[in-house]
């Protein structure tokens, strides 16, 4: 399977990292072209190329790059494919009114923005920095799980298979709709827990279960 990776920083390294020493194939991309990210070819051990290149090379694509960016992924290349959305909505990148009022999550805005592909919201609820040292391998007792959501069961199983390669147990969260749980500011947004305590935590949350920024610092180690 081939993973193309739509942007080039932190979170787009981190997947490419642990995606090519699971035996994916991967693509980096930036809009500013191969010729930028040359140096990341060697270490990552990926390729490198366009955004339209890496959104035709991947069966599964990650859109690695700011929500307010959203509008760069391309559509047409993406018809039918599953395109994971790590993207959370931080204000002073630009204000979104639609977020601010509540009639749009954050998992919405890419996926009407690719209405014919399969959008699951996915990698967002892990500070970028924990994405490769909080990776285990499967049956580690402090193996880290993370939620999912998305329309397509199917697109949601293959991710769940995908992250269990990365080196994550997943909670599949349901329909996109329900990708509002673990947002920003959610209680379970970047805190460390385990399957168990995840699931539980996202059936408890509701619109109320709002959090103080940065909340997840004075919520470290909570897995079993």
């Amino acid at each position: 399977m081939k993973i193309g990776i739509i942007g080039a920083g932190r979170m787009a390294q981190s997947v490419a990292w642990l995606a090519t020493r699971a035996g994916y194939q991967v693509m980096l991309s930036n809009s500013r072209g191969p010729e930028s990210i040359q140096t990341l070819r060697k270490p990552l051990g990926c390729e490198v190329g366009w955004v339209n290149e890496a959104a035709a090379y991947g069966d599964i694509v990650f859109a690695a790059l700011p929500l307010q960016a959203c509008r760069a992924v391309p559509a047409e290349p993406l018809e039918g494919k599953i395109v994971l959305n790590p993207q959370n909505y931080f204000p002073h990148f630009g204000v979104l009114p639609e977020l601010e009022s509540g009639v749009m999550t954050t998992a919405d805005v890419l996926a009407r923005h690719l209405p014919k592909s399969r959008v699951v919201k996915a990698f967002n609820a892990i500070l970028v920095e924990e994405v490769v040292p909080d990776a285990r391998p499967a049956g580690a007792r402090d193996r880290r799980a993370l939620p999912i959501a998305g329309d397509d069961a199917d697109a949601r199983s293959t991710t769940i298979a995908l992250m269990d390669r990365l080196g994550y147990d997943a909670v599949d969260g349901g329909q996109l709709a329900e990708g509002w749980r673990f947002e920003r500011q959610r209680p379970v947004y970047c805190v460390p827990l385990d399957k168990p305590m995840l699931a539980q935590l996202l059936a408890e949350t509701t619109r109320d279960s709002v959090m103080p920024e940065a909340h997840w610092l004075t919520h470290r180690g909570m897995r079993a």
